[in-house]
């Protein structure tokens, strides 16, 4: 065969819809291969970081994320599943209730049986709080390094084939690139594997969800987006983007409405199963909604850089407004800053579209909802990460002060050796790419002022593990790194919604798909 022929075949086979046909390239290509040999080593990773401490470890009474976690297992291997959320002499809300949706109970509940069968003692009612053997962390770190390996992992490998196989641009070293961007993700990492959760969850079934949209599986995406919306609540970040986007596409059907009806018939049935103990008494659906949305807290926590906690340094928003109208003031922001990409994607969806609505939306609810956390950085940095090929400088830009803006928390764990390990391993990942090198086009046009804002960042992390604040101001450092970071979310979140429209010129339809 000749070589122009081959070459003839190879992009016929690239660019054909079948999912049969799209596996056999990647099989061809070889990233099979290197998926399993990332994944491998993103493993290996994961490993070595959960030897390191975690949230609240030997620091009585209440410990931290990690005795949360556990103590939600405890509870509902204990207890039946309609006194999870309920307070009672068995259940002390007070102590670690159950804040997240019914879907994290259940994963708490299967997670309780493991450790039942090995370590009876770590889930025992009443006795197991503060439990810390050293067989017990094992069993602990193993539940999320296999919730990891089990949901976002084989997620992250369905986007790739979902969305590199269409496209006969890419090289295969830029696949095996943004495949180590997001199992390498250092964010997820140091939180799920160092400070301990299970976002790894709710973000893998975001991802299947990502993936199973742009195969045209528009019910399946649908149905898994659901199920991240019951294991926690944050996932709401993209909703507004799930819902534009798939409503932009159900309007260029022959039959808009039908389309809108099987997608919510999904939605609405998924969510009947999932809440089925809970629909029996409206008492009962009403004191898990009240667990879901702890508006008592105050609009901010901590130092988290978003607009209300960095605009209180002038603004005492919590001394000055009432809970209600700060409500409707988060709300309104966060819907306003939503609308234009919303608008955008209703109008001219695009898979590429997608993501970039995804990340505007993600970033609106991070700057402008109520009650964010720190924590909460890692959405937006989901679908940067997964558009990373394209905008290489802005995804290393924010990423850099994503790192950053959790600098305060990484300390407070006592895991700062795992956080310069890990920030040093990521970048040299990413400028080990073509794409990490080159494309820095419009978006660091400004190379002198993002150069000493970076610096200015490398000295902040020295200055705050070296320099005691003054005892005036305890807190300087933490309100300074949050300071910086909102500017650089802000300035990113713009861009990325101007960016987002430019698709408007350039796809005039969604990426030439045909309608039924």
């Amino acid at each position: 065969m000749e070589k122009g022929e081959e070459g003839k075949i190879m992009k016929d086979m690239v660019n054909v819809d079948n999912r049969d046909d799209a596996a056999w390239w990647l099989i061809h290509k070889g990233v099979k291969a290197t998926f399993l040999s990332i994944s491998l080593f993103a493993l290996l990773v994961r490993a070595a970081v959960c030897l390191h401490p975690y949230s609240g470890a030997g620091n009585p009474p209440k410990f931290g994320d990690y005795e949360a976690q556990r103590h939600w297992m405890e509870i509902t291997i204990n207890l039946p599943a309609k006194d999870w959320y309920r307070n009672s002499t068995t259940n002390d809300l007070n102590y670690w209730g159950l804040d997240y949706p019914p879907l994290t109970a259940y994963q708490s509940f299967i997670h309780a049986l493991f450790l039942k069968l090995f370590d009876p003692e770590s889930v025992s009612l009443f006795t197991s709080r503060g439990y810390e053997s050293y067989f017990g962390k094992l069993l602990m770190r193993w539940t999320v390094l296999s919730s990891d390996v089990l949901i976002f992992f084989p997620a992250v490998f369905y986007f790739v084939l979902a969305y590199f196989s269409s496209n006969s641009s890419y090289r295969k070293s830029d696949i095996a690139w943004q495949i180590a961007i997001l199992l390498l993700n250092p964010c997820l990492i140091l939180i799920d594997h160092g400070h301990f959760q299970y976002n790894c969850i709710s973000l893998g079934l975001t991802v299947g969800a990502i993936a199973a949209i742009c195969t045209e599986k528009d019910l399946v995406g649908s149905f898994l987006f659901t199920l991240a919306l019951n294991h926690k609540q944050m996932s709401a970040y993209f909703a507004p983007a799930f819902f534009s986007h798939l409503l932009g596409k159900c309007m260029r059907h022959r039959n808009p409405i039908v389309e809108v009806l099987k997608l919510g018939l999904v939605v609405l049935g998924t969510f009947a199963i999932i809440w089925s103990p809970y629909l029996h008494s409206v008492d009962d659906l009403l004191q898990v909604l009240s667990r879901l949305a702890p508006f008592e807290r105050g609009i901010y926590e901590d130092y988290v850089a978003n607009f209300w906690c960095t605009t209180s340094v002038l603004i005492k928003w919590k001394r000055l407004f009432s809970v209600k109208l700060l409500k409707f003031l988060s709300f309104t922001a966060t819907l306003s800053a939503c609308l234009p990409s919303m608008v955008q994607q209703i109008r001219t969806p695009s898979k590429q579209g997608f993501l970039y609505g995804l990340l505007c939306s993600s970033f609106s609810f991070y700057l402008f909802s109520f009650q964010v956390h720190e924590k909460s950085i890692l959405l937006p940095l989901l679908p940067a990460s997964m558009l990373a090929l394209d905008e290489p400088s802005l995804f290393r830009h924010f990423l850099h002060y994503a790192l950053l803006s959790m600098f305060p928390l990484v300390v407070r764990d006592k895991l700062v050796q795992a956080y310069l390990s890990i920030y040093a391993l990521t970048f040299l990942i990413i400028n080990a790419s073509n794409q990490g090198r080159q494309k820095m086009g419009a978006f660091l046009s400004g190379g002198v002022l993002f150069g000493c804002l970076l610096f200015c960042s490398l000295v902040l992390h020295i200055v705050y593990l070296v320099v005691r604040p003054p005892e005036r101001y305890p807190f300087i450092f933490e309100a300074v790194i949050m300071l910086l970071c909102f500017s650089q979310f802000m300035f990113i979140a713009v861009f990325t919604n101007i960016k987002q429209w430019t698709l408007s010129k350039a796809v005039p339809q969604m990426d030439k798909q045909k309608f039924n």
